[in-house]
């Protein structure tokens, strides 16, 4: 029978997938969409009040500025979209803006994209499910003051969802994200017929003014404006993810994906520049948080709704279904955005160890063949920041984006030297066309970029950004070091003329602590292993009992000579491994081969109570050379309902307890 932990990984992840079956998790578009791109998509619900929170600092004569700004992001938005459609023709494989600037600007260049990618994936998780409950808990008040225990609790659910495939978590994802696009249509479709009719749209806070924190004016402007500009290319994020993905595409790959990033594109310009349309048409006022008392007019105790929350009420009313609607499928698609870092992050984690800058177990698939190790890396890093920032978007806002802007602008770089590089080696005139309209763009869009990213490392640099590019830089270090381990590794394992040399001699050496079967049995299969010399060895810390154990080995004439080692001060570790090393220093072309006898028992319980000097003297023998150590089993009946537990799998073969070595040899002659 399957145990308790095998079936509840069952249920919750569900049935193991053979390799073979890797083709059946493919997406189409209809679900590569809500799974890749429901990070962009999300954005518009927070994008325009990024915008609107730098905007009020300086009151509500700075209030109509919001069109410029929502503007130069939807021009950065489709500028991005068409050079990632670049990206995934040219760069299949799913390294996305790693492999881009790897290949084309050097490894360093492509480990700062990483570092960038993989801090920005942890925030999107954590401003996504922050965000999600913010919007949540402006819905149903009563969920105020509890919003750490829901975002965590989500992560976890999301988490387990991922851990049960891609595809069964795209079509999980897909009803509340394709739900969230036909609320925010209703939305646009219901304000335009209103205004078309002579209606005016009222936000709640339409009636509180702003008291400005100062005048801007010239400079102090022109920066801010910029900062309301930078905030709002939170809209951007999860751009990136697909290009990230696209070996999770059906056939024809890039194509799929440059198709979906065509629809991401087209449905989240139109929805962010309706719903900042919508804000300003009916005069939302919003602060930050912590400044409520900057909202000239709100009553003490005022609660403040989200914007998206805002343009839903003054459109279909506070107490209607559309409202309600609105709010939780928002709710929904933040929470979900997550998602995209879900499945980026653990893609883009197996191609850096695979690479040599992660620890290889990120490489490895899942029962239902997701990067498991990603996801739960992922998970854990993101609970953290949630626990650190009390769930707080408006905190969490401040690190990010910082990311996913150098990540872009290293794509964009690496994408202009791929054009220059190439051109010379194509003589097709419309191939040749085509190549430099791609360049045109993403000259563009690296000219755009470059500029975001000065913008926001000044603007929000004090804000908390530091915290981010601090990460990147500790990651890089760490990425670097374990490329170098790796690298130091595969260079001491390499094969050299010395390592085809047999050993002169094998010196076995059979730890003894009693004659018992445990005792007997490595004995004889060290007899069986034919060594140049063999002795069993104990070390005497009570005389009594030394000499017990010298009479029932003579008593039962066991035919290996037996070594007493002297311990005055009772160490039994010490004692061994200098007498291991004697015999290494006499002979150093010989191997030493330890057979340490174990029990092996069924419960952890029980482990605590066996083999902890075995453990200790493992530990040690380890690191000496020409030291080989090997584990000689006895499983005790505690054992045999671990086994009964293990599915028996083709070619699995036990030694039981009753394992006797066939035809052993004679003990060797000679002896130490």
């Amino acid at each position: 029978m399957p145990s308790l932990g095998d079936l509840s990984k069952r249920v919750f992840v569900g049935r193991p997938l053979r390799s073979t079956q890797l083709g059946e998790t493919l997406l189409p578009k209809r679900l590569a969409l809500p799974v890749f791109a429901s990070d962009a998509l999300s954005s518009v619900a927070y994008a325009t009040e990024e915008i609107l929170l730098v905007l009020s600092l300086g009151g509500l004569a700075l209030i109509h500025y919001t069109w410029y700004a929502a503007a130069g992001v939807a021009f950065l938005m489709l500028v991005v979209v068409a050079s990632y459609r670049q990206n995934v023709h040219a760069y299949p494989s799913g390294g996305g803006d790693y492999e881009v600037a790897t290949t084309n600007l050097g490894p360093r260049a492509g480990l700062t994209v990483a570092s960038a990618l993989m801090v920005d994936y942890v925030l999107t998780v954590a401003v996504s499910v922050s965000s999600g409950v913010a919007n949540i808990t402006s819905a149903v008040s009563s969920l105020q003051g509890h919003a750490v225990g829901l975002a965590v609790g989500l992560v976890a659910v999301i988490t387990l969802l991922n851990l049960r495939g891609v595809r069964e978590s795209g079509t999980a994802f897909a009803i509340p994200t394709y739900a969230f696009i036909a609320g925010v249509t209703a939305l646009i479709a219901i304000a335009a017929f209103k205004y078309g009719t002579g209606h005016h749209l009222t936000a709640e806070s339409s009636k509180y003014s702003i008291k400005k924190a100062q005048d801007y004016t010239g400079f102090a402007l022109v920066f801010l404006l910029l900062r309301s500009f930078a905030s709002g290319c939170t809209a951007l994020t999860g751009v990136e993810a697909i290009s990230n993905g696209v070996p999770a595409f059906q056939k024809p790959k890039s194509k799929n994906a440059a198709t979906t990033l065509a629809m991401l594109g087209a449905i989240a310009v139109s929805m962010f520049l309706a719903i900042t349309a919508i804000a300003i048409k009916s005069h939302v006022h919003i602060v930050d948080g912590a400044h409520l008392h900057d909202l000239v007019g709100a009553p003490h105790g005022y609660v403040q709704k989200t914007v998206i929350a805002q343009v839903g009420g003054a459109t279909f009313g506070n107490a209607s279904f559309g409202f309600y609607y609105l709010q939780a499928t928002t709710a929904l698609i933040l929470v979900l955005a997550a998602n995209t870092a879900f499945n980026g992050f653990p893609v883009l984690a197996s191609i850096l160890a695979e690479d040599g800058y992660l620890p290889r177990q990120l490489s490895n698939r899942g029962d239902r063949l997701a990067f498991s190790n990603g996801i739960l890396l992922l998970a854990g890093f993101a609970i953290v920041l949630i626990l650190a920032f009390s769930a707080s978007p408006t905190r969490l806002i401040q690190l990010y984006i910082v990311g996913v802007f150098v990540s872009f602008v290293n794509s964009q770089a690496g994408m202009i030297r791929h054009w220059n590089r190439n051109l010379p080696l194509t003589d097709d005139v419309a191939r040749r066309r085509q190549m430099k309209r791609s360049r045109v763009i993403n000259s563009i869009g690296l000219a755009v970029t470059v500029l975001v990213l000065a913008i926001i490392l000044v603007s929000k640099f004090v804000e908390g950004a530091w915290i981010a590019i601090v990460a990147m830089i500790v990651l890089f270090a760490i990425m670097r070091s374990i490329r170098h381990h790796y690298d130091l590794v595969q260079l001491e394992l390499a094969p050299d003329d010395e390592d085809d040399v047999l050993p002169s001699r094998v010196h076995a050496v059979v730890l003894v602590s009693k004659v018992h079967k445990a005792t007997l049995r490595a004995i004889n299969y060290a007899r069986a292993t034919r060594p140049s010399t063999l002795v069993a060895v104990t070390v005497e810390i009570d005389h009594e009992a030394t000499q017990r154990l010298k009479e029932e080995w003579e008593r039962r004439g066991v035919p290996v000579p037996l070594k007493i080692l002297d311990s005055p001060y009772r160490e039994v570790s010490r004692q061994i491994i200098k007498y291991i090393k004697e015999i290494n220093r006499a002979s150093p072309r010989d191997v030493v081969s330890v057979f340490i006898p174990e029990y092996v028992v069924g419960h952890w319980w029980e482990q605590l109570l066996h083999n902890q000097n075995a453990l200790r003297l493992k530990g040690r023998l380890l690191f000496m050379r020409g030291v080989m150590v090997t584990s000689v089993p006895y499983q005790l009946a505690s054992s045999e309902a671990v086994v009964q537990r293990v599915r028996p799998t083709v070619g699995d073969v036990r030694l039981g307890r009753d394992f006797k070595p066939v035809a052993p040899a004679p003990p060797p002659a000679d002896t130490p």
